[in-house]
């Protein structure tokens, strides 16, 4: 049987995850809208690979706003040793 503080995070985890919380939530889902309105009008000027290439963003800052929410809801390690 492990102990439960065996997976704990260290501390370049724990700074990154301070300075993330400070990001409000809404930034992602905002930007990932961005994403897809600029993904939109670089296929209507007909700049399809460009248009790809930044649709491809839209993913990426939805679980960015995920991984924010789960920061702020549950922090790191709940338990210091």
């Amino acid at each position: 049987m492990e102990n439960e503080n065996s997976h704990q995070e260290g501390e370049m985890t724990k700074k990154i995850e301070n300075q993330t919380a400070k990001i409000p939530s809404d930034f992602f889902l905002w930007t990932s809208i961005a994403a897809m309105g600029l993904s939109l009008g670089l296929k209507c000027m007909k700049h399809k690979h460009m248009a790809l290439f930044v649709g491809q963003w839209v993913a990426p800052f939805l679980l960015f706003g995920v991984y924010n929410k789960i920061v702020k809801t549950h922090g790191h390690d709940e338990k210091e040793m």
